[in-house]
């Protein structure tokens, strides 16, 4: 049987990590057995990262390197679309994984009111004597990755409102459908529906998760892929 390797659950998500959902979402679509085993420190792992997928044969890092070896085994995402909606999909997919996965990054580790809660939740196997300066280092890390990638250089209004421009994309596709790209489901809301329940979740209520819980549309369209489209265990 498939084994994914995930980090822990956030409550009633599947995984603290979006990506983690996302490999979830295409085994589930996939209708293939598996399971998940739970790891909290991936140092040992391919790219030192999860999710990680175990066959019989090999370990698969990454959920695009997942997607490709379901895809080689006869999984087909997105059999009702063209050629030009593929590469429509394909686009949400960048977006929701090289911009708004930064947005949940920075909601939960370089925010002040937020750090706390999370850095005793996702690290609480750490001593907690010596949990503030390992997990410091780290966090440390993350702002000055947040820098050098461009989103922690704006104030929170401006995030907001960058954020909110691709939120209202996102909701103009969902207004009519119940899919980002009509009435089915495809490889693009496995990531975009990942991303948006991720900063929907965050441990602490935040103005992002206020803007995910209090729309309508989106919080509407990611009940309606983790509750009926392709529900996890």
């Amino acid at each position: 049987m498939l084994t994914l390797m995930t980090y822990p659950r956030n409550g009633a998500v599947f995984s603290l990590s979006p990506f983690c959902v996302k490999a979830a979402l295409l085994l589930s679509f996939a209708k293939v057995p598996w399971q998940r085993e739970d790891l909290n420190d991936p140092r040992k792992m391919p790219h030192r990262k999860l999710p990680v997928l175990r066959t019989a044969n090999r370990l698969i890092a990454d959920s695009s390197e997942i997607r490709r070896y379901l895809e080689e085994q006869g999984t087909d995402f997105d059999p009702e679309l063209s050629a030009r909606e593929k590469a429509q999909a394909q686009a949400l997919t960048s977006m929701a994984e090289d911009s708004l996965y930064f947005y949940v990054v920075r909601d939960r580790w370089d925010n002040d009111q937020v750090w706390p809660t999370i850095r005793d939740n996702y690290f609480s196997e750490i001593p907690a004597l010596i949990r503030r300066p390992i997990t410091g280092a780290i966090r440390r890390s993350v702002h000055q990755g947040l820098q050098f990638q461009g989103l922690g250089r704006f104030s929170d209004s401006d995030r907001m409102q960058r954020l909110d421009t691709q939120l209202l994309a996102i909701s103009s596709l969902l207004k009519e459908h119940p899919f980002l790209m009509g009435n089915h489901l495809t490889s693009a809301d496995l990531s975009v529906a990942a991303m948006l329940q991720a900063l929907r979740s965050t441990m602490v209520q935040t103005p992002t998760v206020d803007r995910i819980s209090g729309d309508v549309v989106l919080s509407g369209y990611v009940d309606r892929i983790f509750h009926e489209a392709v529900p996890l265990p």
